[in-house]
């Protein structure tokens, strides 16, 4: 081992022991040299070493300081299996390769770190989200994306912000994404919804609330649904549009899940709109990590400048530092590499869990889908309550369906089964388990 290797472990062992803790300083390089007994030039490479894996920082005349002592987090074992959480696998994002995209970001846009970002959000994102969206089939123009914090905060926008239809009322799949039922509940919104179940919805229910009332947009995701794993078919998503061009209703898509389709022939709503009512957003919670806080939204030209004034009201723009990164990602090929691997390790767990739902709960109606989410439909007999309490006795963890529902509206009794967090080992496991505890009569009312 070369001398300055050896000073580098030395020093590293004290860093991630605690003897040298975040913010302390270390000696300076003449004390180092004298305590190693080698050339200033051997701890200056020392040094730098540390420095390039971000374990210290310089300050010019005062020294070198410790950025943080804190060993990386380890993988856990799980001794339960969880289909409530719908966030990614952590582990299985490649970190090494972000961090080098924010490393280079900070280097590329030093400057714009330190002013306000664009309103719109940064430029080199834009240009380069407008590639990535036509690989979804989606084609407009640089001028109609947005860089939202989240499709969350899109939502929000949408949903205060007036509509050129002057309407004010908010229709929603039921059951639908729970942050947006909870939004609408916390702020007391116009809202109503339209039931939706593995048939899709009822077209002639949906005419008749369009022509009898005063909807804003339809709230929809057309594409492996959330909770329920089901998508419409190309005639569906026909006849959805041709009735918000008939009554003057906009559609807000929210296409969260677009990255993991494994059908190529599939294409959005927005792809076939002709008449400018499609409101696409895109989040990449799912495919990369919730933590970035980036989403797309494509905007009709008729709501850009209101869109935007909301927005400079809610945040001057997006972080910089995570449209930088995103952009050195998308660019450099690493998101395209990243996407096609983290789609097929979710596609295998997806078809492991309709396999599982095949074999031990096929006399439930459920969604045929591959998709890592999926439901099952309970009698009403059973007693989904104690279900999900029996089964968190035996670290199967469920998430109740209540938050997926505005209050009003009846809630069917579903189970919901996702699999973003499972090892697909313990998949079938899991199903056994939830078959089990539904023939135990002692879970029925």
């Amino acid at each position: 081992m070369l001398k300055y290797e050896w000073i580098y472990s030395q020093l590293l062992t004290q860093i991630q022991t605690g003897s040298l803790q975040a913010g302390a300083k270390l000696p300076s390089i003449r004390q180092l040299s004298q305590q190693f007994s080698c050339s200033k030039s051997t701890i200056l490479a020392s040094l730098k070493k540390l420095e390039d894996q971000h374990l210290i920082y310089s300050m010019l005349k005062s020294g070198y300081y410790v950025v943080d002592h804190q060993l990386p987090i380890q993988p856990k074992m799980k001794n339960y299996i969880d289909f409530a959480t719908s966030s990614p696998n952590w582990h299985a994002f490649p970190y090494q390769d972000f961090q080098h995209c924010i490393n280079k970001a900070i280097d590329t846009y030093q400057e714009d770190l330190f002013r306000y970002g664009t309103p719109k959000g940064l430029p080199s994102l834009i240009a380069e989200a407008k590639k990535l969206l036509t690989s979804y089939q989606l084609f407009t123009k640089e001028e109609n994306i947005f860089i939202t914090s989240g499709v969350q905060q899109s939502l929000s926008l949408l949903s205060i912000m007036p509509f050129p239809n002057g309407r004010s009322t908010i229709l929603v799949e039921q059951p639908s994404y729970h942050l947006y039922m909870d939004y609408l509940k916390t702020y007391e919104l116009p809202a109503m919804g339209i039931k939706r179940t593995t048939d899709g919805i009822d077209l002639d229910e949906l005419e008749n609330i369009f022509s009898k009332h005063d909807i804003k947009f339809f709230y929809t995701m057309p594409r492996l649904h959330n909770p329920l794993g089901t998508s419409y078919s190309k005639k569906e998503k026909d006849s959805i549009r041709k009735l918000a061009y008939k009554y003057n209703v906009y559609i807000v898509e929210d296409d969260y899940l677009a990255d993991f389709e494994q059908n190529t022939k599939i294409d959005p709503l927005f792809t076939e709109d002709t008449q400018d009512r499609v409101i696409y957003l895109k989040s990449f919670s799912k495919i990369m990590f919730p933590g970035l806080r980036i989403g797309l939204a494509v905007l009709p030209n008729v709501l850009i400048n209101t869109f935007q004034q909301y927005k400079n009201t809610t945040d001057i723009d997006s972080s910089m530092i995570s449209q930088a990164a995103l952009e050195l990602y998308l660019k450099s090929g690493m998101f395209e590499r990243y996407q096609k691997k983290v789609s097929e390790a979710y596609a295998s767990r997806a078809n492991q869990l309709q396999q599982s739902i095949a074999t031990h709960l096929a006399e439930y109606q459920s969604s045929k889908e591959i998709c890592m989410h999926s439901h099952i439909i309970l009698p009403r007999q059973v007693n989904t309550s104690k279900i999900i309490d029996h089964l968190a006795q035996q670290n199967i963890l469920l998430d109740p369906i209540k938050r997926n529902y505005l209050d009003a509206f009846y809630r069917e009794r579903i189970i919901k089964l996702n699999v973003s967090n499972i090892d697909e080992s313990k998949i079938d496991v899991g199903i056994r388990e939830i078959a089990l505890a539904l023939h135990n009569t002692s879970n029925y009312f």
